[in-house]
Formats: C-alpha cells, sequence, structure tokens
C-alpha cells in the first residue's frame, strides 16, 4: 500500500447494527467518499439508512447519513447547468407551488409545502446532531468516544441526546432520507402521514399541531414526490439558516403570492421581520411576561428570544403567552416556537381574544401585536359592556380600538405595549372612535407613534403606523415622561428591495429605537432633542390643539434644509435666467429635430 493511499471508509448500517470498514486504500477523502456509496448501492438494500464516515489514519474526518435509496436516486438526477439549481430560496418555494398550482385550490397547497419544509427543517437538525455524535464517539480523543460499535449506536439513537439539545428525536420512518427515498412510491401520502403521527407521538409538545392529510385521494402524490426532491435542494438544517425565522419567511411569502387568490391580507398573519425586530429593539423585553393576543405564527416571540440572546440575557427570564383564532396559523405559531424550544402558553386550543380569552387574568409586562386592519366583522354588538372598554365601548364595525383597549386590560401597573394599526386610527373620528382616542391620551397611556412608510406588508397596500402604550410614565427605569408622547415620522426610513416590497435596514430600526430610549431617559442614550422632520416631543396640551389627532406629521414639523447664505431676490433672479436658457436651448433642439424628419421624409 502506498503511504499516500491513507483514507478509509466505514459504513454502518442503523437497521442491523452491522459496520462494514476497508483499509486505507484510497488517495482523497472525496475518492473514499464516492466508493462508499458506489459499494452502498451494489450491495446494500435500498431501504437501508446508513451512516458512512471517512477516516484518515484512523481519525474520523467526516460523516453523512442517509437511506441507501438516496444515492441511487441523485445518480438518475445528477443536476444540470439549466435546472434551476443556482435559483433563490423564495424563487424554488415558487416553483414548488407552482407545480400544485391548477391540482388544489390555491388556500390549501401552501399547506401542504409548509408541512413539509417544517419535516424537512426538523429531520436536517436531526441529522446535523446525530452526524455530530457519531463523529464523537468514534474519535479517541473526545470525551464522547465509544469503543464497541454497537454501542456506539446506541448513543447515536438516545432520544436524551437530541432533547439536550433542543432537537426533536425524529423516528426512523420520519427522517428525510427515507421520505426522499419513497418520494415516487405511490404511498408517498400515507408515508408522510405515519412520519407525522410518529414526530407527534415522540414529542408531546408537538401533540396535535402537524398536518396529517397526505394520503387524501384529491393530492396528486407524483406532484407531492417532486415536491420533496425540490424542498430537499434547500438547506434548512445548517445552524445559520436554523438561526433565521425560516418557517415565518416561508409563510410569508406563500401568503404574498397567494393573497389575491384567497381573499385575504398577508398583513394578517404574518409581520415583516424588520417591522417586529423594530417594535421590539423599542420596547427591549429583557425580562417578565410578553403576551400577543393576535400572534399569526409567533414573529414577535422569535424576535424576542432573538434581541434577549444578542443581549446576552437568559431566555429563561421570559414567559410567553399568546393566542391566535386561525387554526391553520395556531398550528403553524406552535410548530415555529416548537423548533427553537421556546416555551409559550398559546392556549390549549386556537380562539378568538374578544370573545375567548384564554388568558384572562394575565398582566403582561410586553405586549407586542399586530392585528388585523380595521376588521369589520369582529362580534361586536355581542360584547357592549365588556369590561375591557374602560375608555369607552369600540364601533361594531372596525376593531381597532377593541384592540387597543384589550391591551390596556392585559398591561400590568408597569408594563409597555408596542403594536401594528392602520393609520386611520391615529385620526378616525368616526362612530365614536375619535373620543376613545381622546380618553387614552387623557390617561396619559400614549408614549410614542411612529409613522411607517408604505410597501413594508406583503399582501396590504394600508397604510401603518406603530403605538407605543405605558401603563406608568413616572416608574424608576426611565425618567418621568408624564404627559407627553413622543412623534416619530419615518414615513422617508427603509430602502425598497424590489418594485413592489421595502424594507428597514439594521441602522434605520437602530437609529428609530435610538432616539425613544434616548427620549425616555435611558442611561446609556444620548441625550434627546426634536429633530424637524423626524421625531418631536410634545405635551397633551398640544395634542389637544390638534383635536387629539396622533398623526406624527402634524408635530415634527418640515425637515430644515440648509441655508445656503444666498438672499432669496438673487436666487430668484438667478433660476429664473438658467430657466429662460433652458427654454431657449429647448426650442433649438426642436428645430433640429423638426428638420432631421423633413429630410428622412425627403429621402423618401
Amino acid at each position: 500500500m502506498s503511504d499516500e493511499n491513507k483514507y478509509a471508509w466505514r459504513i454502518t448500517i442503523h437497521n442491523t447494527g452491522e459496520i462494514l470498514e476497508t483499509e486505507p486504500s484510497y488517495k482523497s477523502k472525496d475518492e473514499a467518499l464516492l466508493a462508499a456509496r458506489k459499494y452502498a448501492v451494489r450491495e446494500l438494500e435500498s431501504e437501508h439508512e446508513i451512516t458512512v464516515v471517512i477516516l484518515d489514519d484512523d481519525k474520523q474526518i467526516s460523516s453523512e447519513t442517509n437511506v441507501v435509496a438516496h444515492y441511487e436516486s441523485a445518480k438518475k438526477s445528477r443536476p444540470t447547468k439549466s435546472n434551476g439549481a443556482n435559483l433563490g430560496f423564495e424563487e424554488k418555494l415558487w416553483q414548488v407551488a407552482d407545480r400544485l398550482r391548477g391540482h388544489m385550490d390555491p388556500a390549501e397547497y401552501k399547506h401542504v409545502v409548509l408541512g413539509l419544509i417544517f419535516l424537512k427543517y426538523i429531520s436536517d437538525a436531526f441529522k446535523e446532531r446525530y452526524e455530530q455524535l457519531s463523529l464523537w464517539t468514534s474519535d479517541p480523543s473526545s470525551d464522547y468516544y465509544i469503543k464497541e460499535s454497537q454501542a456506539r449506536y446506541e448513543i447515536l439513537e438516545e432520544r436524551d441526546e437530541y432533547k439536550a439539545v433542543n432537537v426533536f428525536w425524529v423516528p426512523k420512518e420520519a427522517r428525510w432520507p427515507y421520505l426522499q427515498a419513497n418520494a415516487k412510491q405511490p404511498t408517498i401520502g400515507k408515508l408522510i402521514d405515519d412520519a407525522m403521527v410518529a414526530i407527534e407521538r415522540e414529542n408531546p409538545s408537538l401533540k396535535g399541531v402537524l398536518p396529517k392529510d397526505y394520503a387524501r385521494p384529491t393530492l396528486d402524490k407524483q406532484q407531492v414526490g417532486e415536491l420533496i426532491d425540490l424542498i430537499g435542494t434547500i438547506g434548512l438544517g445548517d445552524k445559520e439558516s436554523r438561526s433565521k425565522d425560516i418557517l415565518g419567511r416561508v409563510y410569508e411569502y406563500f401568503l404574498g403570492k397567494f393573497a389575491s387568490a384567497e381573499g385575504k391580507k398577508g398583513g394578517e398573519f404574518y409581520t415583516p421581520r424588520c417591522v417586529v425586530r423594530l417594535l421590539v429593539e423599542m420596547i427591549e423585553p429583557y425580562k417578565g411576561r410578553v403576551y400577543d393576543p393576535c400572534c399569526g405564527s409567533s414573529g414577535m416571540f422569535v424576535q424576542s428570544e432573538e434581541f434577549i440572546r444578542r443581549q446576552g440575557g437568559r431566555i429563561g427570564d421570559i414567559s410567553v403567552y399568546g393566542q391566535e383564532s386561525n387554526p391553520t396559523t395556531w398550528r403553524l405559531a406552535k410548530m415555529n416556537l416548537a423548533i427553537r424550544g421556546i416555551e409559550a402558553n398559546l392556549g390549549p386550543y386556537h380562539a378568538d381574544s374578544f370573545h375567548d380569552d384564554l388568558h384572562k387574568d394575565l398582566k403582561a409586562d410586553f405586549i407586542l401585536a399586530n392585528p388585523p386592519f380595521n376588521m369589520s366583522y369582529w362580534g361586536g354588538e355581542r360584547l357592549r359592556e365588556d369590561v375591557r372598554w374602560k375608555y369607552g365601548a369600540p364601533p361594531v364595525g372596525n376593531a381597532n380600538f377593541a384592540w387597543i383597549q384589550h391591551f390596556i386590560h392585559h398591561l400590568s401597573p408597569t408594563g409597555i405595549a408596542g403594536f401594528v394599526l392602520a393609520n386611520g386610527s391615529m385620526s378616525s373620528n368616526q362612530s365614536g372612535e375619535g373620543e376613545i382616542r381622546k380618553n387614552i391620551i387623557e390617561a396619559d397611556l400614549v408614549d410614542c407613534m411612529i409613522a411607517l412608510p408604505p410597501q413594508l406588508f406583503y399582501g396590504s397596500q394600508i397604510p401603518a403606523c406603530l403605538w407605543f402604550l405605558a401603563r406608568n410614565k413616572r416608574n424608576s427605569k426611565f425618567r418621568d415622561r408624564s404627559h407627553q408622547t413622543l412623534f416619530i415620522d419615518a414615513r422617508k426610513v427603509g430602502y425598497m428591495v424590489d418594485r413592489v416590497h421595502r424594507e428597514f435596514s439594521d441602522e434605520d430600526i437602530s437609529r428609530i429605537a435610538r432616539v425613544y430610549h434616548a427620549w425616555r431617559g435611558e442611561a446609556d442614550a444620548n441625550a434627546y432633542q426634536d429633530i424637524p422632520g423626524f421625531c418631536k416631543s410634545s405635551t397633551i396640551e398640544e395634542i389637544a390643539t390638534h383635536n387629539y389627532v396622533l398623526t406624527p406629521g402634524r408635530y415634527v414639523g418640515a425637515e430644515e434644509i440648509e441655508d445656503e447664505g444666498e438672499p432669496f431676490e438673487e436666487k430668484m433672479a438667478r433660476l429664473t435666467e438658467k430657466l429662460e436658457e433652458q427654454f431657449q436651448e429647448s426650442a433649438k433642439l426642436e428645430k433640429a429635430i423638426r428638420k432631421n424628419l423633413r429630410s428622412l421624409r425627403d429621402d423618401k
């Protein structure tokens, strides 16, 4: 054997525990891996799940876990230059949806995709942990090293090794390689349903959450197989992907694409990440009870967790409470939180916060929410004397001020709420809304108002704003802000990511949040000052002179324009002279163009 041939492979067959290993006889890691895959396809059963380990002088340097049939299908469907392998994440998803379009109702096929995305997500996370354990248990220098192969295999299949790091235990029949290997089988629908049942059985926190109707006759199984193959090309399980709100991002994309087909507004179910991040950065939910009574896909809770991690805090310092009326969205929220190991009380079932408040006695330290805009059918006629309407009964035809008073009702004595509402909530006087707003302002609850730019929300063109309410502006955490409100006009903030969609950058979010933190007197913030055209601190007395309208543009004034030091009369004369010169030049150009056109006509 040449000294250069130092690489070997080892295959562990999960079904039997059998281990196959070669002598060092390959010049490179890739050559050894290719040889192991070829051996598996040639000698092993298609349904066997195996782990392939590559060894360098008896030291494990890489490993991968797959069903043998995965290697067989990979040979048949190797990507070519024109197959869309370089498509972006969203474009791949559209490709998936496009394959289902025409085969089922538009309101259904996004949920078919979401269920499989979730399955792929947890299977990838499981696989990453499996391969990590495989590497450690076969490395003599590792504390995890186990010499006996059977004992090593048992550790790889030990549930507690996964639950300890917030990774779901995925039974063999639910692992993605197994499903992908059977994607072309007519029984694939039943296999997926069985996988969902097995995952719920092994992970009680997911009980009743996962979709289990892939075997229904109306679902084209060939399309499902193609869908599995395509989702298999999207990486979801690596560390970077798991740190992102992938499910929420997927859901947002599908709502945006299909909102018109479903007749629903995307903004009702998913709040763009940049808006959620702004809300979270503003109110800083470090410690206490966090509540969202219309939680959608739980993006508010996800961002709260990420904020705490960025600040070096402990996730256990917050308790999460939520509620969602849409059954499908409620299940998505449970999935989204479960993936991250966030303990949350979303109630035992989906429910309407107005008519079935699952957290009646809760007094929250932080409320984050994006309720449906201008909701007209909310059952207000059955709640005329509700205890929550302390500042006036909200109109039956619009739930905006029902939501605001629901938030106030659930605030703790020092609580703060940040939420999204339609712009009309800042100025409407219809059906008593103006009087309710006046009462809330005079109760000194309005801490800050932010006007948002257009085009932030998928599927909704309704202009929006952010409200921030503080139960006690005298609390010892910040300066005394009694009878004061901060107005921020952010309508010009942000950038266009495409022709119809705007986002806030990290700097945009930081700029707005810094102004608020300075205004309320945070210890590490700079001194606050009004910025014409952007922010202004106003008193309740001043707000009263504007008839209790809370539109920031009324208060911040016009942006200052730098004085060029040129007297108006001189500037006007100079600009008029320049305009006259441009008129003359325009006339010359017009004359030349007409002459050229006549020449062309004469030549014919």
